[in-house]
């Protein structure tokens, strides 16, 4: 549990995450959500995250969650969900788990 509010903390911090997509909606930039994933858990989970994929669609309203697929460099999967919010995109983590669960 610890972890998961360091993890929320490190990405609430990261309202960078949006771009506007076509008609006028505001979505999550995936690259940027992946790049800020992969350092913020290397950091917190104490091992090298070889990848991150998160979903390049979602629409930035405020408590959407939505998961990414996470590979640790030793070949372990999980996936973290998160959580939008609020309008500007400050996002946290709500679940970390093996993806085999």
């Amino acid at each position: 549990m610890r972890l998961l509010k360091r993890l929320g903390a490190l990405l609430g911090a990261a309202a960078v995450l949006v771009f506007a997509g076509g008609c006028g909606e505001t979505v999550i930039d995936s690259a940027k959500a992946e790049d800020t994933l992969q350092a913020d858990l290397s950091k917190s989970l104490e091992t090298k995250v070889k990848s991150v994929d998160c979903p390049s669609d979602v629409e930035v309203e405020t408590g959407t969650t939505f998961s990414c697929d996470v590979m640790l460099a030793g070949g372990e999967e999980q996936i973290v969900t998160l959580k939008i919010e609020n309008e500007d995109a400050d996002i946290s983590v709500t679940d970390l788990r093996p993806a085999n669960e």
